[in-house]
């Protein structure tokens, strides 16, 4: 039992690392990055890193494997990374993020329907939770609601969620490097189109730039997405969903001690909402958590 418990640790302290890199995102996008050029930051995100990972591992997809890995690549990444720019650049950073939160709760919901993997009433309150917490942090009064940024954000959290779950429904014949490997480079490859058509040229990229895709391509991504598909292979939906509620938190933390936002009451409140949302999501605590109040009981 010790092993086990153990194990899952181990499982979602290397899965809670992707969550934390993406919270980085934001701040090195608006310091570093190009702007008006999501799509291109997508594309770069995803693909140099995806062929760097193609030309060490000299694997191909076989069979079915073609179909499955360009579905999961343009889920995982390329409608993803697409839908999830245009969400940030047309609604308010709160609103977005707040959005995004929802995630947890979709992946519950689909993983139920396609997997039969009924969430706990635990991981359900605790995806509530977070999305209030998230909401709580980023959320600020006097914004304007665009209804094509919420449908693109609302979009971006449903097809990664789709693309999660299949994660956890098809075993692929090779190592989750590999497989996430060809995801890469299947959603870079549609996001590079969709850059050509919609943005033109590539864009005048300092040295700072570089630095900038260098970390969100190779630790945002490469690293980041090997962890979290290896989580979604070894733990349930809810546990790795609600994790992702890490990436706003870290994101506001970030802005605050590093670009200065506002930070009282109410974003302590939504801190540790978010945070309990998270520690409710994981069966392990739960389970530890019932098991001392029981005993405390007796």
């Amino acid at each position: 039992m010790e092993d086990k418990s153990a194990g899952r640790g181990r499982d979602v302290a290397l899965t809670i690392f992707a969550p934390i890199v993406w919270g980085t995102t934001y701040l090195v996008t608006q310091l570093w990055l190009p702007p008006h050029r999501p799509l291109f930051t997508a594309a770069i995100r995803a693909l140099p890193i995806g062929v760097v990972m193609l030309l060490w591992r000299r694997t191909l997809p076989t069979g079915s494997w073609w179909w499955k890995a360009a579905l999961l690549g343009v889920c995982n990444f390329g409608l993803f990374f697409a839908l999830l720019f245009v969400g940030a650049y047309r609604l308010p950073g709160g609103l977005a993020s707040t959005l995004q939160a929802t995630g947890p709760l979709l992946i519950m919901a689909i993983a139920w329907l396609v997997l039969r993997e009924r969430p706990s009433g635990a991981a359900i309150l605790g995806g509530i939770l977070g999305v209030i917490g998230v909401g709580i942090l980023v959320l600020r009064a006097g914004f304007v609601v665009d209804g094509i940024g919420v449908a693109a954000a609302l979009g971006s959290v449903a097809v990664s969620s789709l693309g999660f779950v299949l994660i956890k429904k098809w075993t692929p014949p090779v190592d989750m490097l590999t497989f996430t490997t060809w995801q890469l480079v299947a959603g870079g490859l549609f996001l590079t189109v969709l850059a050509a058509l919609f943005e033109g040229p590539p864009p005048e990229i300092t040295a700072a730039g570089w630095l900038g895709y260098a970390w969100i391509g190779i630790a945002g991504t490469g690293v980041a997405y090997l962890v979290w598909f290896r989580g979604l292979r070894r733990l349930s939906a809810a546990s790795v969903g609600t994790l992702g509620l890490v990436n706003p938190l870290v994101a506001t933390l970030l802005g605050i001690t590093i670009a200065g936002e506002a930070f009282g009451p109410a974003q302590a409140i939504g801190v540790g909402a978010v945070l309990v949302g998270v520690l409710l999501g994981q069966p392990a605590v739960v389970d530890a958590a019932a098991h001392m109040l029981g005993r405390h009981r007796r």
